[in-house]
C-alpha cells in the first residue's frame, strides 16, 4: 500500500475475534491502527505489551484492529491463535487472516506491521519490525492533532 491509499475493505476473514468490525466502522469514526501479527513470530509477542498500552491510552481516540498473519501451517490453528491472544490480552476485535485475503490487499509481507489511517481512511503511515513504538506513536499523534485543528 502507498501512503493515502484508501483502507482496503476488512473482507475475506475465516473467522474474527473479539468482535467483528468493517471499514464502514472504522471510517469517518476516528483514525484507525490496523497491526498484523502472528502466533509464530516472536518480535509480535514482544512487541504486543506495547500495543496493548498503546491500544488502552488512545482507546477513546483510536480504533485498534489486529491482524492475524499465518507464516505456516502451524499458524492456522484456531485454537492456538485464541490462546496466544489471550496469553498476549489481545482485546481487540482480531481478524483472522488464515487465506492472506486483507494481507493481500494491504500487500503486506510483515510481521508486526503497522497501517495508521487517518479519520477518513487514508494511510498516513506505516512500519514494520518489533521495535519503533515511539515513531508509531508519534504519527498517530499527528493524524490526531490534524483532526483536532479542523475541527
Amino acid at each position: 500500500m502507498r501512503l493515502r491509499e484508501p483502507m482496503p475493505a476488512l473482507q475475506g476473514a475465516t473467522e474474527w475475534l473479539n468482535g467483528e468490525r468493517s471499514k464502514e466502522d472504522l471510517v469517518g469514526d476516528k483514525p484507525t491502527l490496523i497491526h498484523f501479527w502472528s502466533i509464530s513470530c516472536h518480535l509480535c509477542k514482544e512487541a504486543m505489551p506495547q500495543v496493548n498500552e498503546f491500544r488502552d491510552n488512545y482507546s477513546d481516540k483510536l480504533n485498534v484492529v489486529a491482524v492475524h498473519m499465518p507464516r505456516s501451517e502451524d499458524d492456522l490453528d484456531l485454537d492456538e491463535i485464541k490462546k496466544v491472544a489471550a496469553e498476549h490480552d489481545i482485546t481487540q476485535p482480531i481478524f483472522v487472516d488464515s487465506e492472506h485475503k486483507l494481507t493481500d490487499a494491504f500487500e503486506n509481507q510483515y510481521v508486526p506491521a503497522y497501517y495508521v489511517f487517518d479519520k477518513e481512511g487514508n494511510l498516513r503511515h506505516f512500519q514494520a519490525g518489533g521495535s519503533g513504538m515511539k515513531m508509531l506513536e508519534k504519527r498517530v499523534n499527528r493524524v490526531l492533532d490534524e483532526i483536532e485543528k479542523s475541527e
